[in-house]
């Protein structure tokens, strides 16, 4: 692909309009980037030589953007943090490979973040660029190299590789009970429940696996993310159905405990996703195997 060399955006011009735009004063951008009132206001006709149309309307003493000005502004901002994050993620694997890892918040706080200093240290020549998602978006425009994702292996334009099956059990705080333990499963029944906006059927696909007629299922307290929810079971709000792997720290100390040890697996699993053009990457994959050999002992 070869690019047009007159719409490649200077960054430097980009940096004028914005931060005039921002102030509303091209003596106050000037100030900022350490200009000159001149460079910038010939940046700026420049731009919108460039680009066709006026960016600005010139009232007194002050610059107001122009309709066009106002729809190109979002714009060049996200092609500016664009060029800051790429010479941050290079600056960063200068001297390493580089990968950027998309995971679920949770999963990665709670079980991968913890593991990863074994995984650094066989493989000394990689650097970690990690950020959260919960839902899947474009891996390649966002300039990831790999995703962890829970659900369906369905990824536009990427390769799911399978990790493991989620198992859940219920879990509560000792104090919820008095102390004591529920004898039977359908004692959850009269229990306090707590659930996950994205899990909304888990109580009632547990009480039917159990053989339990409640036709209270789907009543109780409703989270988004698994982090409140564990927070809100330890707090002793309720019944939590959870897996085992994300409330280890709970669990050793005491904070939580298995109410019902009849564990159900979900419909949906953990994936590895790689972008297809990213098939290859040596970091990627050896991540993915990193990952594949110890999820079985989650």
């Amino acid at each position: 692909m070869t690019l047009s060399r007159t719409l490649i955006p200077d960054l430097g011009k980009l940096q004028a309009f914005e931060s005039a735009a921002r102030h509303g004063s091209v003596t106050q951008a000037g100030r900022e980037l350490n200009l000159t009132q001149s460079t910038v206001s010939r940046q700026i006709r420049e731009l919108e030589v460039q680009l066709g149309v006026p960016l600005f309307e010139r009232v007194r003493q002050r610059v107001v953007l122009s309709e066009a000005g106002r729809r190109f502004l979002p714009d060049a901002r996200k092609l500016l943090e664009q060029g800051e994050a790429a010479m941050l993620r290079a600056m960063a694997g200068s001297k390493a490979s580089l990968l950027r890892l998309a995971t679920l918040p949770t999963f990665g706080s709670r079980w991968l973040i913890p593991r990863l200093p074994g995984f650094l240290r066989a493989h000394p020549d990689i650097a970690l660029d990690i950020a959260s998602r919960s839902a899947p978006f474009d891996l390649e425009e966002q300039g990831f190299d790999a995703a962890i994702h829970y659900g369906q292996p369905i990824w536009a334009n990427a390769t799911c590789r399978y990790l493991c099956q989620e198992v859940i059990v219920p879990v509560a705080s000792p104090a919820l009970f008095g102390g004591g333990q529920p004898e039977r499963p359908d004692d959850l029944a009269q229990a306090p429940r707590l659930h996950l906006a994205t899990r909304p059927k888990a109580w009632a696909d547990w009480f039917c696996m159990t053989g339990v007629d409640a036709v209270s299922a789907y009543q109780g307290h409703r989270f988004d993310q698994f982090t409140m929810m564990i927070q809100a079971a330890a707090a002793g709000l309720g019944v939590a159905l959870l897996p085992l792997y994300l409330i280890e720290q709970e669990l050793q100390a005491g904070q939580l405990k298995v109410v019902a040890d009849i564990p159900l697996a979900t419909e949906n699993g953990y994936h590895f996703v790689i972008p297809n053009g990213k098939l290859d990457h040596p970091a990627a994959n050896n991540l993915y195997r990193w990952i594949a050999e110890r999820v079985g002992g989650k």
